[in-house]
């Protein structure tokens, strides 16, 4: 049995959803249930015992320990986290809570728990950390793209805060021997992802008729890695990776924003297609975020070479089946957006003036 925190998140339920797909090995599922949680992204595995769901804080200290206890699990996989940069502007301490003292708390307990174990299932414990590109800082236009041994300069309060947890998590291996891996991986995409991330955001408007807002000039640019890539990294890794060791995972797929939100409305050209005209109609550049990374990227060829792990989608073949995912799901988006995130995106974007 394994523990995952935050299974209820985009990527975190990604991950469950798969792991049970290819597996009978039972997950204990850990998620607050947050504004980005969300059940409704695993009505499949209702009622199945593989699938032990527990709503819950990962600052929970007593929590953790019973679940440590009751459970026994061989592994734990540490998605739970405070993810938006936009939100980590608006109110750090949250980010600074969840990812920071949560990820402390629960790497004393999986101490707690590690340490009690009988020899040989102490060696083949692991606590995977799954982390962010974006603790490494900006790149510029001409800067190699970011190997593991890249300097952390997080940015952002929620860079910040993540750095913070992997430095923690790192910690723990040197001082106490908890065998820990840390994966960092670039901006993920694909099915059930909260619409305030670029791409979900971009459909879910260009969908009701409402304005595509890109901050700045667009130019920004991110490395594209599917869910599902991901979540197949995630579980080479916890196979096979080496303990104490940081594995970069990355889509090979730099793209500007502004393009990721063309390519967008090209996609929704075809599949959907508006009476009013392109999709690109509606396409807004708005005041930029503070602090504003330029660039990432990421240099994944680590754990391709030690793993054999490479991104099976490419962005052509994962966006579409992204788009497609959107149209073909229209109840999901409806039932997120509750009146909570509708508040959200007025505050995030209401006061941004639209920019020729």
């Amino acid at each position: 049995m394994i523990l995952v925190t935050g299974g209820a998140g985009f990527i975190g339920a990604n991950f469950v959803l798969d792991w049970l797909a290819a597996s009978d090995e039972p997950v204990i599922n850990l998620d607050a249930l947050t504004y980005a949680g969300n059940l409704e992204t695993l009505a499949r595995l209702q009622g199945d015992p593989r699938h032990v769901f527990v709503h819950g804080d990962i600052c929970d200290r007593a929590l953790l320990d019973r679940l440590f206890a009751e459970h026994k699990p061989r592994a734990v996989v540490h998605f739970a986290a405070e993810s938006h940069v936009d939100r980590s502007i608006h109110g750090p301490g949250a980010f600074v809570r969840t990812n920071v003292d949560g990820t402390f708390t629960l790497l004393e307990a999986a101490r707690a728990h590690w340490s009690a174990l009988p020899a040989g299932e102490r060696e083949a414990f692991r606590f995977l950390h799954v982390s962010t590109d974006e603790v490494y800082g900006s790149l510029g236009p001409n800067d190699p793209a970011f190997t593991e041994t890249k300097t952390y300069e997080p940015n952002s309060p929620y860079s910040a805060s993540k750095a913070a947890s992997d430095h923690l998590v790192r910690a723990w291996h040197h001082t106490y021997g908890l065998p820990v891996l840390t994966t960092n991986c670039s901006n993920n995409y694909g099915p059930y992802q909260f619409p305030e991330k670029l791409i979900p955001l971009m459909i879910v408007n260009a969908l009701a008729g409402k304005p595509l807002p890109v901050y700045g000039d667009g130019l920004n640019v991110r490395d594209w890695l599917y869910v599902g890539d991901h979540c197949a990294a995630i579980r080479e890794v916890l196979a096979r990776g080496r303990v104490g060791e940081t594995y970069n995972v990355g889509g090979w797929n730099e793209m500007a924003n502004i393009d990721i939100v063309k390519t967008l409305c090209a996609l929704l050209d075809e599949l959907r297609p508006d009476a009013a005209g392109s999709y690109t109609r509606l396409i807004t550049h708005v005041k930029d975020r503070p602090g504003h990374d330029r660039r990432y990227a990421i240099d994944a060829r680590k754990i391709e070479r030690e793993l054999g792990w490479r991104p099976a989608e490419t962005f052509h073949t994962g966006i579409r089946k992204t788009v497609q995912w959107y149209l073909d799901n229209p109840g999901w988006i409806a039932n997120v957006q509750s009146g909570a995130y509708r508040d959200w995106l007025a505050r995030n974007y209401g006061g941004r003036e639209a920019q020729a």
